[in-house]
């Protein structure tokens, strides 16, 4: 026997709840980058060395996540969920105490890192993709995401305040009450895989785990997606840490930082959003490979314009645009290619490729600074991994979006 699909009123109060939560863990991530420079200044430390304890944060939240996702796939996102943003507001606590470098690497680098991993992305969508019917998952994705992008756009220019007015301590401080604000979402997004409506999974009966892992190393699909999301991490991680740095380069307050990082989190929510309801309707990769190709685009016109403060607020809202919108078309992509049943477990191993990208883009990109006295040689790599990235995703098996697809075309490409 079979249960009707799920109404509206009842998945996306769990939806919202995701949303919720995806806006703190990702708004304090997202605003690491305006913690380098004063705690450079009040620790003595160089940009190289606080560069690597953030690199390894990158590390550390894509890592996390294939092994969340696996314990919330078997035993529900629950306490996964409240164990992360416990994590989350330890390492922003501790961080003003241990101000070495091996205290940011512990802080910074593995406690917070993995709170946020343990409330990202693939804990998030997979809690609720199980839980609704297929053609709803992308769009879902896309909410989700957008609340991600809207944490950004919020923190930002709230921690530049604080840091402003009191120091980075208490800016810290200030992120970890944030933290335990997630506790209590936790509740609606508790039940488990196999708690999940039938009619809305359809992964294949009795497979287990390790099979689906076994079949999923075996698809090429996977791994090009594997490699464009890699990209991805590189341009972000080095963007959120190293945006302002280059804006302080160009002799500018840090104010552009702040409403700079703001713009990115604000234009990915239209981003998100829309990327979310595109793939309900175009084929996914088509939409991971404009996205990556228009990213070499705006950093080629960036590095010919001006250094002036709309330069920044026009870059940073075209950057906004695809940000973390690649986020759904992903994790969709994951989803019809293996079903949601391990959607968690499978998609935090795309993520933990996101992020072994992001390692070398925070941490690669504070070396260049050291040894070049700028970014030009990081942008320019930049622009040549965007160009693969999106060769990447054209390979992609996919078959036509289920809103507009003939009856008789089934068939994947």
């Amino acid at each position: 026997m079979t249960t009707a699909p799920h109404p509206t009123a009842r998945y996306w109060p769990l939806v919202l709840a995701a949303t919720a939560m995806l806006m703190i863990t990702m708004g304090v991530r997202q605003s690491m980058g305006l913690f380098v420079a004063p705690i450079g200044r009040s620790t003595g430390l160089g940009i190289a060395q606080i560069s690597f304890a953030l690199a390894i944060g990158q590390f550390v939240w894509g890592a996390v996540q294939p092994v969340f996702g696996a314990i919330a796939d078997q035993r529900g996102p629950g306490r996964v969920l409240v164990a992360g943003g416990i994590l989350l507001a330890a390492g922003m606590v501790l961080a003003p105490t241990l101000p070495s470098e091996w205290g940011l690497l512990l802080t910074l680098g593995v406690l917070s890192a993995a709170g946020a991993g343990a409330g990202s992305f693939s804990i998030l969508i997979g809690a609720t993709a199980r839980q609704m019917p297929a053609e709803k998952r992308s769009m879902a994705a896309g909410v989700i995401n957008a609340g991600g992008s809207f944490g950004q756009f919020v923190f930002a220019p709230l921690v530049q305040a604080v840091i402003s007015a009191a120091g980075w301590a208490a800016a810290m401080w200030t992120l970890a009450a944030s933290a335990l604000m997630t506790l209590p979402l936790a509740w609606p997004l508790r039940r488990r895989a196999d708690d999940a409506p039938q009619a809305v999974t359809p992964s294949a009966p009795g497979i287990g785990l390790r099979e689906q892992l076994r079949i999923a190393v075996r698809d090429r699909s996977y791994w090009m997606l594997h490699l464009g999301f890699f990209t991805c991490g590189v341009h972000i991680a080095f963007l959120v840490t190293h945006l302002p740095s280059e804006i302080a380069l160009c002799g500018l307050p840090a104010s552009v930082s702040a409403v700079s990082l703001a713009l990115i989190g604000l234009f990915n929510v239209a981003g998100s959003l829309t990327a979310g309801w595109l793939g309900q309707r175009w084929r996914m990769k088509y939409l991971l490979a404009a996205m990556y190709a228009s990213r070499a685009v705006m950093i080629a016109i960036y590095l010919v314009s001006p250094p002036t403060p709309l330069t920044f607020f026009i870059f940073s809202a075209g950057l906004g645009l695809t940000w973390l919108a690649t986020v759904p078309p992903t994790a969709g992509l994951v989803g019809k290619l293996f079903g949601p049943r391990y959607l968690g477990t499978l998609f935090g191993l795309t993520l933990l490729s996101h992020q072994l990208g992001g390692f070398f883009g925070a941490w690669v990109g504070g070396l260049v600074l050291e040894r070049f006295g700028d970014y030009s040689w990081m942008w320019y790599a930049d622009m040549v991994l965007a160009l693969l990235a999106a060769a990447a995703n054209l390979p992609i098996r996919e078959a036509v979006p289920a809103l507009v697809r003939p009856q008789t075309q089934t068939e994947p490409t």
